[in-house]
């Protein structure tokens, strides 16, 4: 790739665990414009996908439509509280999916998500496609065996985060 060249790149944000991560350690919110920033600096976005689980609620919408004029698509799940009280909603097979079929048409990927079952993700794409693969995660909370597959780790700190006004 030239100088001139722009690297091709694919953001996929985990949101739920971003959001809830964040929030346990950090006791504040994660700030998507500056994560846009850092993520995209010289690099042209080829797909840019935020997954979350819609639970309706007018808060949550505003949410949605930052991240869309940010840049993102938003993925969204309804949320399921089953009859024994635990909920489902997960987005773990859809950001492999998209993963695997994003890898390919980029130079690098960027994975916000602190959860290890993306390990073997990080590793297929490395491997199968040769793209470097950025993780970005809670440090307390990003499973080891993620941040070792990952080409590089970003841990969210600093000025990733919105501090309370």
């Amino acid at each position: 790739m030239s100088q001139q060249e722009e690297q091709r790149v694919t953001l996929l944000v985990d949101v739920q665990n971003i959001y809830y991560t964040t929030k346990q350690i950090h006791r504040c919110n994660f700030d998507f414009n500056i994560f846009w920033a850092k993520a995209t600096a010289g690099r042209k976005v080829v797909k840019a996908i935020a997954y979350a689980i819609d639970r309706g609620d007018p808060k949550q919408r505003q949410f949605q439509n930052i991240l869309r004029a940010i840049g993102f698509e938003v993925k969204l799940k309804p949320y399921i509280q089953r009859s024994d009280g635990s909920a489902k909603g997960d987005w773990d097979v859809g950001i492999a999916l998209d993963g695997m079929e994003y890898a390919p048409k980029s130079d690098a990927v960027v994975l916000a998500s602190g959860d290890g079952d993306f390990d073997m993700l990080v590793d297929r794409m490395r491997n199968a496609y040769d793209v470097d693969v950025d993780v970005y995660g809670v440090r307390e909370l990003t499973a080891a065996s993620l941040i070792n597959a990952a080409t590089r780790y970003i841990p969210i700190e600093g000025d990733l985060l919105l501090k309370k006004q």
